[in-house]
C-alpha cells in the first residue's frame, strides 16, 4: 500500500497523462520529450518481451491443467500407483513437478523437449495472436471478457471459501503482519516490483494504450479509479486464496492432530508430528507453487472438484491473458513508432513478435525449463522496472519540466495537478527508487544467488548456487534492457548515427486552449512560497 501511494499511482498517472498528450506508443513519446530520453520507450519495450516471453509460459502451464481439469477425476488427486516420490510429497506436488514440468534435480541437467509442455506453449502464443491480430479494437473487446469473468470467479470462490472450516486461519495469516520483514530491502523491492506488474507501470503498454484515448480524458480520474480498484481487486483475491488454504491447512492440522493420537493410543514413544496450523500454511509456497500445488491440494478436498478446477484455471488464463495484452501491445506500438520499416502493418509485427517468442519459449520447455523461467521471473523485470520508472520520473521533471507538463494535464483535463503529485513526481518516488536499488545491489552482493531446486530422491526442494552461465543470462536480461537508456543518449548526444528528428503527433493544442480559455499560469504568494521551500529541499 506503502508503494502504491509512492510509487504506483503517481507514475500510472504520469504515463496515462504522457500517452494521451502526445499521442504515442513508449519510444515516440519519449523521444519527442527529449532526443536523449528515446532510450527509455525501448528498454520498457525489451522488458515487456523478456517478461512476456516467460509470462505466457504460465497461460500454457494453465491450459494443460485446465484440459486435465475436464476429466471425472482429477488426476492430480491421486499418486499413479506405488511411485515414491508421489508418496514421499504429495499427488499435487508429483504432478507438478514430474508430470508437468518432468523437471530436472538442477538447472546443468537440461534434458529433452518435453512434447506437451511445447504443445501448450504453441496453443497459448495462437491464443494471444489471435487476440492481438486486429490491435487495440480486438483486444479491447476480448477484455469485456477477460477482464470481467475473473471476477465472477472470484465471487463464487469467496462464498465458498468463508463457509470452510478453518477459513478464519488462513485470514490471520494474510492480514497480521511480521514487522520485522519491513527491514528487508528485498521485501521493498518486491512491493514495487507487484505494483509495477499489478499496475503495468515502466512497461510502455501504459502509454500505449493512453495514446488512443480521446484528448478531453480524464486521465487523473482514470488513475485514481484504475489503481484503487486493482488494489482492492488484489486484497480480495487475497482474502479468496488464503480462505481456502486455511482450510487446507486445518485438514492437515487435523490429520496431523489424528496421527499422534493414534501414536499415543498405541503407547508409542516415537514418530510423533509437530503440528502447527501457522507452519502449514507457510508450506503453501508462492508464485507458481501457490496456483499449481497448494490450490490445487486445497481443491481436492472440495466436493464437485472438476468443476472448481475448470473456474479456477479459466480465471488464471483469462488474467494471464490480460497482462499479455497491455505487454506486447506496448512492444508493438514501439516497433511501429521506431519507423525502421516503412508502412509496417501491425498484424504482421503482431505475427513475427509471437512466433519469435514461441521459439524463444522453447527453452523454457525441457527438464531444467522451470529454472530458466525462475531465472527470468527473478532478473528480467525486477531491476530493469525500477530504472525505467527513474528514468521516466527524471526525465519528465526535469527536462520536460512540471510547469509545462502540469500546463499540458490543465490542457486536457481541466485541472492542474495538486502539490502531492508534483512533490511525488519530483522528490519523493525518485528518491525511494535509488534507496530500493541500492540497497537490494547491496544485499545481492553480499549473499549468493540461489534458486530452489527439486531433488527427486527426497521429494523436495533443496537450495542451489547459480552456475556461472546463468549468472551470465541473467546479466543479459537486465543489460539488454536497461543499457538502451544510457547508449541511445549516447550516439545522440555524439551524432553517431544519424537520427530523424521525432514528428509530434496531431494534436489539438490551440482548440483546446480556446475550449478552456486558459490563461497564463501566476503562481500565488502562497504557491511561490512553497516552491521556494521545496527547490530548498
Amino acid at each position: 500500500t506503502i508503494m502504491l501511494a509512492v510509487e504506483g499511482i503517481p507514475i500510472f498517472y504520469l504515463e496515462l497523462a504522457v500517452g494521451q498528450r502526445l499521442r504515442k506508443g513508449a519510444i515516440g513519446a519519449w523521444n519527442q520529450i527529449s532526443p536523449f530520453l528515446g532510450g527509455i520507450g525501448i528498454a520498457s519495450a525489451m522488458v515487456s518481451f523478456w517478461v512476456g516471453l516467460y509470462y505466457n509460459t504460465i497461460i500454457s502451464w494453465c491450459l494443460y491443467y485446465l484440459v486435465y481439469s475436464f476429466r471425472s477425476t482429477l488426476p492430480w488427486s491421486e499418486c499413479p500407483g506405488n511411485v515414491t516420490e508421489c508418496t514421499m510429497s504429495s499427488p499435487t506436488t508429483y504432478f507438478w513437478y514430474r508430470e508437468t514440468l518432468n523437471i530436472s534435480p538442477s538447472v546443468d541437467e537440461r534434458g529433452s523437449l518435453n512434447w506437451w509442455v511445447v504443445v501448450s506453449l504453441l496453443a497459448a502464443w495462437i491464443i494471444v495472436f489471435l487476440c492481438m491480430v486486429k490491435g487495440i479494437a480486438s483486444s479491447g473487446k476480448v477484455v469485456y471478457v477477460t477482464a470481467t469473468f475473473p471476477y465472477l470467479v472470484l465471487v463464487i470462490f469467496f462464498f465458498r471459501g468463508v463457509t470452510l472450516e478453518g477459513f478464519e486461519e488462513g485470514l490471520k495469516h494474510f492480514f497480521i503482519p511480521d514487522f520485522t520483514r519491513l527491514g528487508d530491502p528485498q521485501v521493498w523491492l518486491e512491493a514495487a516490483t507487484q505494483i509495477f506488474f499489478s499496475l503495468g507501470v515502466a512497461f510502455g503498454g501504459l502509454i500505449a494504450f493512453s495514446s488512443y484515448m480521446p484528448v478531453r480524458n480524464n486521465c487523473y480520474k482514470d488513475a485514481i479509479l484504475v489503481s484503487v480498484i486493482n488494489c482492492g481487486t488484489s486484497v480480495f483475491a487475497g482474502v479468496v486464496i488464503f480462505s481456502i488454504l486455511g482450510f487446507k491447512a486445518t485438514q492437515s492440522f487435523k490429520a496431523c492432530n489424528a496421527h499422534n493420537d493414534l501414536l499415543w493410543s498405541q503407547n508409542k514413544t516415537v514418530g510423533f508430528l509437530t503440528c502447527d496450523i501457522k507452519t502449514e500454511i507457510e508450506k503453501s509456497g508462492s508464485g507458481t507453487g501457490l496456483a499449481f500445488i497448494a490450490f490445487t491440494e486445497a481443491i481436492n478436498q472440495l466436493p464437485a472438484a472438476p468443476v472448481w478446477s475448470v473456474l479456477f484455471f479459466l480465471m488464471l488464463l483469462t488474467l494471464g491473458l490480460d497482462s499479455m495484452f497491455g505487454m506486447l501491445e506496448g512492444v508493438v506500438t514501439s516497433i511501429i513508432d521506431m519507423n525502421l520499416i516503412k508502412n509496417l502493418r501491425k498484424d504482421v509485427v503482431a505475427a513475427v513478435l509471437c512466433l519469435v517468442s514461441l521459439l524463444l519459449s522453447f527453452c523454457f520447455a525441457d527438464s531444467a525449463g522451470p529454472y530458466i523461467f525462475v531465472l527470468f521471473d527473478e532478473y528480467s523485470g525486477n531491476i530493469p522496472l525500477l530504472i525505467i520508472a527513474l528514468g521516466e520520473l527524471l526525465g519528465l521533471t526535469y527536462m520536460y519540466g512540471l510547469k509545462r507538463f502540469s500546463d499540458d494535464i490543465e490542457l486536457m483535463t481541466g485541472q492542474r495537478p495538486n502539490y502531492y503529485w508534483l512533490i511525488m513526481w519530483k522528490y519523493v518516488s525518485p528518491i525511494v527508487i535509488i534507496i530500493i536499488f541500492f540497497a537490494s545491489l547491496i544485499k545481492s552482493m553480499m549473499s549468493a544467488a540461489t534458486y530452489e531446486a527439486w531433488n527427486p530422491s527426497i521429494a523436495d526442494n533443496i537450495t542451489l548456487e547459480w552456475p556461472a552461465w546463468c549468472k551470465f543470462i541473467a546479466s543479459l536480461l537486465i543489460i539488454t534492457s536497461m543499457g538502451w537508456i544510457p547508449l541511445v543518449a549516447i550516439v545522440k548526444k555524439f551524432n553517431i548515427i544519424k537520427w530523424k528528428p521525432e514528428t509530434p503527433a496531431e494534436f489539438p493544442e490551440e482548440e483546446l486552449k480556446a475550449e478552456n480559455e486558459i490563461k497564463p499560469y501566476i503562481p500565488s504568494d502562497r504557491e511561490r512560497k512553497w516552491l521556494y521551500w521545496l527547490e530548498k529541499l
